[in-house]
């Protein structure tokens, strides 16, 4: 039986689950990966040579002289570091990416909600191959991220561990309104059902909804946006009542919270009502970055979701002007804004805002982090382990290579530490103790 709930997403996936291996699952074998060096995911050094031994799915020893059980397979990856799988906490795996914006918004109408769930696919695959095992999308529509999620999970399709949030939530006319910039009756007028909302009981209402629905984390949008087209990017969008009731309900149903917001007023009232994170964060000035240091309230900084579309522009690719001037103006921010967050001791987690750019790129943003904002490299490259993990309530399952763990082990040639672009380039992906990737390190320089 088909549930309507779920619509035509799980029927396509149902019928695409044969080809897609419904029945790969951890072998129970015990597999050993060894490489001449590992990172842990929370130390402050690699180990020299490291080792990571895998029974059904879990890591049962991790570290320099692990004894190998008999029997066991062995997988030596020679001059390489193993590291736990990536996690990215902000990505949209159902959103394609398209250079042309005109024809972006011409297929957003258009396609078909099946068609968009095939296209999901490839971009979740993509996303795995890159090394990225577990991520948080925070903005669909339609269900397709609840039945993506549950196609991943039983292994219906090959793609990262999701959580999901069904609906980011916004105010009328707001970033997170997605009829916002068409002629007024062109659409049904937005309300709760599809995540807009005014006043603190319509923000209850529509957190309860997200989580009746299968939401996993709570967003929600306190400022205007670059991408949207009739704010400023950094104006605040809700006021602090609605958002002391959104993160209220969403705490209160055991859900964590992210709060996409450039600007620095509406960042300090989603601060104020115990937001986890701020996404973004262009123009968080002094006094919000250490409100957010004071609480613990975590900065996914999203580098290459800007740098993706000064791309576009220095190319001279169409983008409506005043998409183009609010690109202008969060560059010109977010760099210094960066540095006073590290350099104050924020704490940062890694995310990238996949979708905004071509799904597979996530690893730049470990580059970024570095180069622009003054991150060491064993930093960044923890921001997308323990403290993503902990951002996202999972640090007892994931982020780190010790036993007790899930089997989420990745490699890259090289030593990342010395050259924080080998993040760039994967070439061995275990999730669960699966092996989805294995590629000769010539393949993927």
């Amino acid at each position: 039986m088909i549930r309507k709930v779920s619509g035509v997403v799980l029927v396509c996936l149902a019928i695409l689950a044969p080809a897609y291996g419904q029945a790969q699952k951890a072998a129970s074998k015990t597999i050993v990966v060894k490489a001449a060096r590992m990172f842990d995911g929370k130390s402050n050094a690699l180990v020299k040579p490291g080792a990571v031994v895998v029974t059904d799915g879990k890591i049962v020893a991790a570290g320099t002289s692990v004894p190998i059980p008999a029997g066991a397979e062995v997988i030596d990856l020679g001059d390489a570091t193993l590291l736990p799988g990536f996690i990215d906490a902000h990505t949209h795996l159902t959103s394609m990416y398209n250079e042309d914006w005109k024809q972006a918004a011409v297929d957003g109408l258009r396609k078909p909600i099946a068609e968009e769930a095939l296209d999901s696919i490839a971009n979740a695959k993509v996303t795995l191959m890159a090394g990225f095992t577990t991520v948080r999308d925070v903005g669909s529509h339609d269900q397709l991220d609840v039945g993506f999620r549950n196609a991943i999970n039983d292994r219906k399709v090959q793609g990262p561990r999701m959580l999901v949030s069904v609906h980011a939530i916004g105010a009328t006319g707001g970033h997170c309104d997605h009829t916002d910039g068409y002629r007024q009756g062109l659409f049904p007028e937005t309300t709760p059902e599809n995540g807009v909302i005014n006043g603190p009981e319509q923000a209850r209402f529509a957190v309860r909804l997200d989580h009746k629905y299968g939401a996993d984390i709570i967003k929600v949008c306190a400022t205007g946006g670059v991408l949207s087209l009739t704010d400023d990017v950094d104006t605040p969008q809700l006021t602090q009542e609605e958002l002391n009731a959104i993160v209220d309900e969403a705490h209160a149903l055991r859900r964590k919270t992210a709060a996409h917001a450039h600007g620095a007023e509406g960042a300090k009232r989603a601060i104020r009502a115990g937001i986890d994170s701020i996404e973004h964060g262009s123009f968080l000035d002094d006094e919000a970055l250490e409100m957010m240091k004071a609480r613990g309230t975590y900065l996914v900084p999203t580098l290459i979701a800007a740098e993706s579309l000064k791309e576009k522009i220095d190319k001279g690719l169409y983008l409506p002007p005043a998409i183009v001037a609010k690109t202008r103006a969060a560059l010109a921010a977010r760099t210094n804004m960066f540095h006073n967050a590290v350099a104050k001791g924020v704490k940062i987690g890694f995310g990238t805002d996949a979708g905004v750019y071509a799904h597979g790129r996530n690893a730049e943003e470990f580059h970024l982090m570095v180069d622009l904002g003054g991150m060491k490299p064993m930093d960044a490259l923890r921001s997308s382990a323990l403290a993503d993990a902990e951002l996202l309530g999972m640090a007892d399952k994931i982020g780190t290579l010790e036993p007790g763990k899930l089997a989420d082990v990745i490699a890259v040639p090289g030593d990342p530490v010395e050259n924080i672009r080998q993040t760039e380039h994967v070439f061995f992906v275990m999730k669960e103790g699966v092996i989805y990737k294995n590629e000769p390190v010539s393949a993927v320089k």
